[in-house]
């Protein structure tokens, strides 16, 4: 028998993460590692778990995450653009809602804007001296 699971793919900057949501106690795991251990900062835990609270789904689903790219701000922005997505598709008129007002089923457009020839970084140009 196949388990229920729901999907969602999340992108922030230059990270992705791809989510499998599976019905269980609420045990998050990032690359084969636990919250915990994957992310050090509270901030960043905080911001993944997010989504379970503003849907009131705490403790209903486990996660499976498999993030890339980008930095640790970058792959939490990833896995709780993902987890909202795995949310609503999950339940589509209970979750919705309240993920879409806060905000959280948006992808978040800013990139690194890219390096322009005759210039040190995309905007930073070289000191000017008259002489």
């Amino acid at each position: 028998m196949a388990k229920l699971q729901y999907a969602g793919t999340g992108r922030r900057k230059s990270s992705v993460a791809r989510v499998r949501l599976i019905p269980g106690k609420g045990n998050i795991t990032v690359n084969k590692k636990s919250l915990e251990d994957y992310f050090g900062m509270e901030i960043l835990k905080r911001e993944v778990r997010r989504p379970f609270e503003i849907a009131g789904a705490e403790g209903r689903f486990d996660v499976i995450a498999t993030v890339r790219g980008g930095g640790f701000t970058g792959q939490a922005g990833a896995l709780r653009h993902g987890i909202s997505r795995a949310l609503s598709s999950a339940d589509r008129e209970a979750f919705r809602a309240p993920l879409k007002a806060a905000g959280f089923l948006t992808r978040d457009p800013r990139m690194k804007e890219r390096k322009k020839y005759g210039l040190k970084k995309a905007r930073r140009a070289s000191q000017f001296s008259k002489r």
